[in-house]
């Protein structure tokens, strides 16, 4: 799976007949919503992509603060953004693509072929001179059908009998109960092991090359041909773990309720360190 393209292969990219399709997904935590950045400076062509409106529906307390959307929904979406059959798909925002890959993560699911993150997000476009524009981008409507079930899902009910390795991409203060700004309760899922999102990155906000990702993975516990899966507060960051881990050539598993979820229901918490190779 080709996850990743660089800013200057973008560029090169949207010179050509058939440019990519374009989704700023910027997004953090709390807020403030991330449409006024957008309309300060975003990549040309660029469609405005709400992560908590477009990326996810909403749901009880229960379900998690970010359930998967439905997929009438997504593909909706997905036409309003211009995307249609054949296209590839380039999404990033402005923290390393911890947002984006929400985005990157649904439509792979959904069946588009061609899904990229751009590696480094909106600093590697403008360290590299590209221009920025500042419309509001409204495209001609796209045609795609999407479908379900490209990538595996781990559903709420086979969480706590699950067999694999369960990766808690969350800050390791988060993981440990120490703080939890969210969610009514702070741990984790017992027997998961902590492996932070931010973790995936460099200084520059790039993916780290595969080989150091594999070597990570590794450390924590990942062996080839073993299920394995991630979650984080409420599925958005779990998702940047998948696509490191797909750089790596590991396929894993989404827990999309996540810790909001679990940490929503009457289950056991953890708050101990737990070592990927010595559970």
């Amino acid at each position: 799976m080709n996850v990743l393209i660089s800013a200057d292969e973008l560029a090169t990219a949207l010179d050509s007949d058939r440019s990519p399709v374009l989704l700023d997904v910027r997004w953090q935590l709390g807020g403030p919503p991330g449409h006024e950045s957008y309309l300060a400076g975003h990549l040309p062509g660029a469609v405005y992509v709400d992560l908590d409106t477009e990326l996810a529906r909403h749901g009880e307390p229960a379900d998690g603060r970010h359930p998967l959307p439905e997929l009438a929904d997504l593909q909706a979406a997905a036409r309003r953004w211009g995307i249609s059959a054949g296209d590839t798909v380039v999404a990033y925002d402005a923290a390393g693509n911890t947002s984006a890959a929400r985005a990157w993560w649904l439509l792979c699911w959904a069946g588009v072929a061609d899904v990229r993150l751009l590696d480094g997000a909106l600093g590697a476009w403008t360290s590299a001179g590209h221009p920025l524009a500042t419309d509001d981008v409204a495209p001609t409507p796209g045609t795609v059908t999407l479908t379900p079930g490209h990538l595996p899902v781990l559903p709420f009910e086979e969480v706590e009998t699950y067999p694999g390795l369960l990766l808690d991409a969350r800050a390791a203060e988060r993981y440990r109960g120490e703080v939890e700004p969210v969610d009514p309760k702070a741990g984790h899922i017992p027997g998961a092991v902590s492996a932070p999102t931010v973790d995936n990155l460099g200084p520059d906000g790039r993916f780290l090359p595969a080989e150091d990702l594999r070597d990570r993975f590794a450390a924590l516990g990942v062996e080839a041909d073993s299920p394995v899966t991630a979650y984080c507060g409420s599925g958005v960051t779990a998702a940047h773990q998948i696509a490191a881990l797909a750089i790596a050539g590991y396929e894993a598993a989404l827990y999309p309720g996540s810790w909001s979820q679990w940490s929503n229901h009457d289950l056991p918490v953890a708050t101990d360190q737990v070592d990927g190779n010595n559970p």
